[in-house]
This record gives structure tokens, C-alpha cells and sequence, in this order.
């Protein structure tokens, strides 16, 4: 559908699907890449067709494996839990994307994200305005349909690209995207299923890939009071506040952290012990390209389909950025990213340690 109000808009686009590499083991339930299955590639193709598109296929699978699938595991080998697709849309999609716009001829990248681009806020409210006279200032937007809001995903995209970035659906909601791509002809897009798995191994074969690539470190699970309550296979096979698959009898019961000198399995059965205030952020990264040099009230989310909340975003120092949110969030992770906002405004990200 981006193509599709591309073409209605003036612009002459090319078709590019990225080719992305899989886990090769029978143990994964996926046998192609969830992004560029053969039946995926012959749908863009198709759509470039009617369309009157040139269609191209760029095979980034070495990058892939050294951006991604190299952080991926490196994250849990150290007991984070890694985002991926933050690192992928930074360190791959949208790079290698405009590597290949700049070998056809072009500088402009557009990307079916539910989300905006603008160049100045008309909320009078915002406390963010662009007082660079001589280059403008380009800010990340959420999208119209706040449920498919992807700019949490984007959050580390550089300042040098926004200008080069179209979002051609994100005044748009799904609802409204799946009815004009009904009205336009395209219905068959409808009938594909949307895949909630990392698109390099299935989420259900997440623990072989964890043994084959990391391997079994069996340990001690304890309560909070250090009591032993039965055994683990590895730290890097679970994440704070994860419920299911710990296998303890009176529960139920959460992780609460790793005690990773003594490599032992905390766990609670209070919920509430799961709850935390305070995290530190490293690295990074502000789309303006900078740091806030006092102490700012933002709106931030610790994970993707979790609602703002109030938090003070402190400066950076010893290249830590701290945030304190007005009230306790739940199961706070190291690895995953706290993405903060100011009215419709997503001022960037980092990962939290």
C-alpha cells in the first residue's frame, strides 16, 4: 500500500525486498526467513507488476547474520534480553536500503511503518521547537492508529536520515489501510498471516537455537531468600517477570533477576517484587542528535505494546542516561530498550543496563 500512494503522489519508486538469511537447523519450525519467504518475494513481485514497478531482491544475509544475529546472541550469552528489530531498522534495513537507493540513483527510502515524519509540531504545547533557522529539524511522529504505532522500533534512526524517510501509511490506521487495499485490488495481501516470531528463528525454537549457539549452563533456582527450589538450564534461557516454562511446583512464580555470579535463578511469587522506578540506559541514542542538558519530563515505555507513563529523563553522565518514572514499572529488563516521547514526539532511545 506504501507503493500504492507512491505512485498516486508523483514518485517513479523501485521495489526492493531485502533477501535475510534463516537459522539452518531442523530444529527451526521456520524453513525460510518470515520477511522473505519464496511465496513472500513472488507476492512483491506480483504487486510490482500490476503496479508497473521494477522489483529488485538485495541480498544483505552477511550483513544480516554480523548486524543482528551476531548482537542477537551475544545479548544473551551476557543474560540481556536483546530487541532486535530496534538494531535491525538501525544497523541493516533502512542502511542497506539506502545503500542500494544511492546504486540506482536515488536518496529517498519509503518503508510501509505505521508512523510520521514532520518538519515542524503545530501542537502549541510542545516545549520542542525548531530554533535552527538555517536546517530544519526533522521528528519522529507515531502513527495516526496508535495500536500499530511503530516508532518505539525506530527510535534510533539518525537525524541525517529522517529527511530521506517517507511514511506513506502512518496517517493511516491498519483498518483503513486493509480497506484500500480491498478497494484497490489487493485483496490477496489480506489472506497472508502475519508472523509475531523473530524472523530469523521461530519463537518456539528459541530454546534449540539458545542450546546450539550458547549452550546449557544448569544452576540453582532460589527464592528471594536464597532457599533452593529445583534447578535451571541456563540463564539465557529466560527473562524477567517470564512466568512460563520455569517448571516449579506452588506456583505461580516469575523471575525476579539473575544472580549471575553464583549463576542461580532469583524468583518470586509476589508480583510486586518485580516492580522497579529507576534504569540506566547505554547506550543511547537522540533523534535531534542532542543530549538534554537538564532534567526533562517525558512520556516513556520500557517495551513495544506498553503504554507511556510519566518518567524524568535525567543528562547523560559516564555515558548512562538515567529515567525515573512516576510510578513502578513492571519486570524491567536489561537488553530491552526504554523509548521516551514528549506529546507526539519520539525523542529517541537506549538500552537499558
Amino acid at each position: 500500500m506504501a507503493l500504492v500512494f507512491l505512485k498516486k503522489q508523483g514518485w517513479e519508486p523501485i521495489g526492493v525486498s531485502l533477501k535475510l538469511p534463516v537459522w539452518q537447523s531442523p530444529k527451526n519450525l521456520l524453513r525460510e526467513n518470515v520477511c522473505c519467504t519464496r511465496k513472500s518475494l513472488k507476492i512483491a513481485k506480483k504487486v510490482c507488476q500490476k503496479l508497473k514497478v521494477k522489483h529488485c531482491i538485495f541480498d544483505v544475509r552477511s550483513d544480516f547474520k554480523k548486524e543482528v544475529i551476531d548482537y542477537f546472541v551475544s545479548e544473551l550469552k551476557n543474560n540481556r534480553t536483546p530487541n532486535p528489530c530496534i538494531i535491525c531498522n538501525r544497523y541493516l534495513k533502512f542502511k542497506k536500503l539506502f545503500e542500494f537507493g544511492k546504486k540506482v540513483g536515488t536518496s529517498y527510502v519509503a518503508t510501509g511503518h505505521y508512523s510520521r515524519i514532520a518538519t515542524e509540531i503545530k501542537n502549541k504545547k510542545s516545549k520542542i521547537k525548531n530554533t535552527n533557522k538555517k536546517s530544519k529539524n526533522y521528528y519522529l511522529l507515531g502513527g495516526k492508529d496508535k495500536k500499530k504505532d511503530q516508532s518505539y522500533a525506530l527510535c534510533f534512526l539518525p537525524q541525517k536520515w529522517l529527511k530521506h524517510i517517507i511514511f506513506p501509511l502512518g496517517d493511516y490506521t491498519k483498518r483503513e489501510i486493509y480497506q484500500i487495499a480491498k478497494d484497490e485490488g489487493f485483496d490477496f495481501l489480506l489472506e497472508k498471516k502475519q508472523s509475531q516470531d523473530f524472523c530469523f528463528v521461530a519463537g518456539k525454537s528459541l530454546p534449540a537455537f539458545i542450546k546450539e549457539k550458547i549452550g546449557e549452563k544448569p544452576g540453582e533456582i532460589v527464592d528471594t531468600k536464597g532457599k533452593v527450589l529445583g534447578k535451571h538450564k541456563g540463564l539465557s534461557f529466560y527473562t524477567i517477570g517470564q512466568r512460563k516454562g520455569i517448571n516449579l511446583s506452588g506456583g505461580p512464580w516469575f523471575v525476579k533477576e539473575f544472580n549471575i555470579p553464583k549463576n542461580r535463578l532469583v524468583v518470586t511469587k509476589k508480583v510486586k517484587e518485580l516492580f522497579e522506578k529507576e534504569i540506566f540506559l547505554s547506550p543511547f541514542h537522540f533523534i535531534s542528535g542532542k543530549s538534554p542538558k537538564k532534567k526533562v519530563k517525558v512520556m516513556a515505555k520500557i517495551r513495544y505494546q506498553q503504554p507511556l507513563a510519566k518518567a524524568m529523563l535525567y543528562p547523560p553522565k559516564d555515558d548512562k542516561l538515567k529515567l525515573v518514572f512516576e510510578k513502578t514499572q513492571r519486570a524491567i529488563t536489561s537488553g530491552q530498550f526504554a523509548v521516551m516521547y514528549q506529546k507526539e514526539i519520539c525523542l529517541g532511545g537506549g538500552r537499558i543496563v
